[in-house]
């Protein structure tokens, strides 16, 4: 596999260039993704040339180029998550049918969540996650579950910090963070009062398979006004109804 002066190979610097792009910014001009991915402008160029003739990128009107077709199809095509979302989507409608405002989905990536499907309301609080992004784990609710119940060694990972902050009250503090995590497993739901944004707050609960792991959180984000605890009975009937879906034998 052709190798580049620095010795990375040319899958590398592919991944390097399909890793630029982010929710926030879909379309990058070439230029942009040569800064992003720290590639000379020629080989950013001549890459984005055969991404775009096997339809892995595309290049939109304006001179800009976007994700293609063809690589959300693979993905698609190839997501561990499809089953889960596609088995959650039922439980999330019901879950906006009566609390409104947002429903999401997350699992865990690392030390991120990762947010597979939202359902949202048109007047709803605001949210800033979208479909396919991305947040720490120690910022939201569905995060916090998530790292509550993931293995010791991604726990310390996180508490060894930097934690990053978004509002007054996102947890900050290796101490008070630990604490938090412990309480999650106890009482089995995160609440998570204005963490991102001082007008919202998120509350989630884990998503298990048949040998009790935690594979999910299961969320809402609601209006920061005293009574988000109120949703979290709803949450977990959902939640024990989605697992129970999932336990069950799949047709073949």
């Amino acid at each position: 596999m052709a190798r580049s002066p620095s010795g990375e190979s040319l899958i590398e610097r592919v991944v390097r260039i399909l890793e630029a792009f982010d929710p926030d910014t879909p379309s990058l001009t070439v230029g942009e993704l040569a800064a992003r991915a720290g590639l000379p402008g020629s080989t950013t160029s001549r890459l984005v040339d055969q991404l775009v003739s096997h339809g892995l990128l595309r290049r939109d009107p304006s001179g800009g180029v976007r994700i293609g077709v063809r690589l959300w199809e693979l993905g698609a095509r190839a997501s561990p998550t499809l089953a889960l979302r596609e088995v959650a989507m039922p439980f999330m409608e019901d879950l906006q049918h009566i609390v409104g405002h947002h429903t999401q989905l997350g699992v865990r990536e690392g030390t991120e969540v990762l947010f597979i499907e939202r359902l949202s309301t048109r007047h709803a609080v605001i949210n800033v996650t979208k479909v396919a992004g991305r947040l720490p784990l120690h910022a939201s609710s569905a995060g916090q579950v998530l790292l509550a119940h993931a293995p010791a060694s991604v726990r310390e990972s996180v508490l060894a910090g930097p934690l990053r902050s978004y509002t007054d009250t996102t947890i900050t503090d290796a101490g008070t963070l630990r604490k938090v995590l412990a309480e999650i497993r106890r009482q089995d739901f995160a609440l998570c009062p204005g963490a991102i944004d001082p007008s919202a707050t998120g509350i989630a609960v884990p998503v298990r398979d048949p040998r009790g792991r935690v594979i999910a959180s299961l969320a809402l984000v609601v209006p920061n006004d005293g009574n988000a605890h109120a949703h979290v009975p709803v949450l977990r009937t959902a939640a024990r109804g989605l697992e129970r879906t999932l336990h069950r034998p799949r047709p073949v």
